[in-house]
């Protein structure tokens, strides 16, 4: 462990891959906590997996692969939005299909770009330690957009969240606000799925949340609590894996894996007493 606290003083790149955890766990615990709240892990899955699609068609065009990625998030939060709005049952199987086409999308056109570049997989698993000052940039803008917003329509995401019908008794127009949340999740997946990647982007959003939803009361100290473990859990999955050499982004799964487990039957065990 003090290998890495030495290294963290000495490598820029150890240094950027930490602050892009903390701004990471702040967009991931906030957005995360509507996403539990909401029960729409699933959607949010669909959403990202979609997003390589974009990723995929961006680089066979030869143009910046965020215009592509950014294009199929919010194209993919449209359509989910209204496919769950509108099919009822079939909702599952209809986002499975996006989730599906996305993702053979984005194999089949990294497979047809002239070129072809392993990197590509970034995308997939992501590496933290790859971080830039420009991505550094990207993720601050993305954190103060993101909160901003969410501090404006807090009420009205927290209302659609827990009850859809009484909000629309208030006079809320549900369906506009939901696609927008939607967009919202898919922006954050967007940007995120270049510094951390698809799947721990999944696990960023729902683990932290899923923890702090356990322990607490209100939708705003879950978001606080969400926040911290995600630094925990992206600090920590950074120490684990630096001196065996282990991939960070493997490391931090594992670890908000097991403190999800850990959580969970602690939970029973105190509901029990």
């Amino acid at each position: 462990m003090s290998g890495f606290f030495d290294a963290l003083l000495h490598h820029s790149f150890l240094q950027n891959a930490l602050f892009a955890g903390i701004l990471a766990s702040i967009v991931c615990g906030v957005m995360g906590t509507f996403v539990v709240i909401k029960r729409i892990t699933f959607i949010s899955g669909g959403i990202a997996h979609a997003v390589l699609g974009g990723v995929g068609i961006a680089y066979f065009l030869h143009i910046e692969p965020l215009i592509g990625a950014f294009t199929f998030a919010v194209m993919a939060a449209i359509i989910i939005g209204l496919v769950k709005l509108k099919a009822g049952q079939q909702e599952d199987t209809v986002i499975s299909a996006l989730w599906a086409i996305g993702m053979a999308l984005g194999v089949i056109f990294m497979y047809l770009t002239p070129g072809y570049s392993v990197d590509l997989l970034s995308y997939l698993f992501g590496n933290i330690l790859m971080v830039t000052k420009s991505d550094l940039l990207i993720l601050v803008i993305l954190n103060v957009t993101i909160l901003s917003v969410v501090f404006v329509l807090y009420r009205q995401f927290i209302s659609i969240s827990f009850d859809e019908e009484y909000s629309r008794l208030r006079g809320l127009n549900v369906n506009v606000l939901y696609i927008f949340l939607l967009i919202l999740i898919a922006l954050t997946i967007v940007v995120l799925i270049q510094i951390v990647g698809l799947i721990l982007v999944i696990a960023l959003l729902t683990l932290p949340a899923a923890i702090a939803g356990l322990f607490t009361r209100t939708p705003a100290s879950m978001m606080v609590v969400a926040v911290i473990l995600g630094m925990l859990f992206t600090g920590g999955g950074m120490i684990l894996s630096y001196e065996p050499n282990l991939p960070v982004g493997a490391s931090i799964i594992i670890l908000s894996g097991i403190v999800y487990l850990v959580a969970l039957n602690l939970k029973k065990i105190i509901s029990k007493k």
